[in-house]
């Protein structure tokens, strides 16, 4: 059995190859280690998959073959794209608009003309396709209203992945992630921020007042609920939140950060951030429903786990 990852070398993509490598399935990975951050960081995720089962293909799926790709491939899971609301503003969107829409339609293409042994591809959504939702906790059937360009192309893909399962059949699955955190986590999010921070003596810069609410869901429970939707028979063009059910605020997250080092938080004011909403909660009534998946963590335990690999990688400063 062989599984393709997208976007492998990322903070979700390499945890999920090592998950399914070690359920003895075969990984092939690709990934065009773009610098939206330091790609040695991304060499360092590769090199944290074991090679036994592993081929690493580097490349954007915009240019690559992908039939050669997807040669033997029975399920795929989309991890790619471009990140960040930030910076998905202004002259960059064009990027956004190739590796979050194009890249995504350029793969559901190849999967229709030469992916006939596919039994499933698993598209990474994101909350951002809603915005400020109407309601909380937001369900799948709510109206999706994107406040950023970058929730624009993630809902573009999203839809593509739909038509392309109500029109051909092809078995998609998208999840729309709730911000993920945990071991591995980017180093422009804020949890890997906040850590590094504190651990070092710096101030943690939050942007806007802090009050702004969040479910945020565990690494763990993000690899679950993608093999929970591989392995599920569900209709194509199926779509699911995956949501951590810890709807806190950034304030609140601080101080349990604090907590957890027992080290002085400083905050400084980094301002207010173009597109960020001011609350997210997923309700995850529908996928434990039909896939049987439910969140695990809880917030406090994920956030020791991200403490200790933070305190490993960044080291520790002496208390002032």
């Amino acid at each position: 059995m062989v599984a393709l990852i997208t976007g492998v070398a990322g903070f979700i993509g390499s945890t999920l190859a090592r998950r399914l490598i070690s359920e003895g399935i075969e990984v092939r990975g690709v990934d065009s280690l773009t610098d939206y951050y330091d790609p040695d960081l991304k060499k360092s995720n590769l090199a944290s998959i074991p090679k036994s089962r592993f081929e690493f293909v580097e490349g954007d799926l915009n240019t690559l073959e992908l039939s050669d790709l997807l040669r033997g491939v029975e399920f795929v899971f989309h991890q790619a794209g471009q990140p960040g609301v930030r910076k998905s503003w202004g002259s960059e969107f064009d990027l956004y608009a190739l590796d979050n829409v194009q890249a995504t339609q350029r793969l559901l293409e190849a999967v229709k003309t030469d992916g006939s042994r596919i039994k499933k591809l698993v598209y990474a959504s994101s909350s951002s396709v809603y915005g400020n939702a109407l309601q909380y906790p937001t369900v799948e059937s709510d109206t999706p209203r994107p406040l950023s360009p970058y929730g624009v192309t993630k809902l573009a893909a999203e839809h593509l992945c739909s038509l392309y399962g109500e029109n051909f059949g092809i078995p998609t699955v998208s999840l729309r992630y709730f911000t993920v955190y945990g071991p591995g986590q980017r180093p422009d999010m804020a949890f890997t921020r906040f850590f590094r921070a504190v651990l070092q003596g710096d101030s943690i810069e939050v942007y806007g007042t802090g009050d702004q609410i969040r479910d945020f869901t565990y690494i763990d429970d993000i690899v679950e609920a993608n093999i929970a939707a591989a392995f599920s028979d569900v209709p194509p063009a199926s779509v699911y939140n995956v949501a951590g059910g810890s709807s806190v605020s950034l304030n609140e997250t601080i101080k349990i950060i604090g907590d957890i080092t027992k080290r002085p938080v400083e905050i400084s004011s980094g301002g207010t951030v173009a597109g960020d909403v001011f609350r997210t909660g997923g309700s995850t009534a529908k996928i434990s429903s039909e896939l049987g998946w439910s969140p695990i963590v809880p917030i406090d335990d994920g956030l020791e786990k991200q403490y200790q690999w933070a305190r490993d990688v960044f080291g520790e400063g002496p208390l002032t």
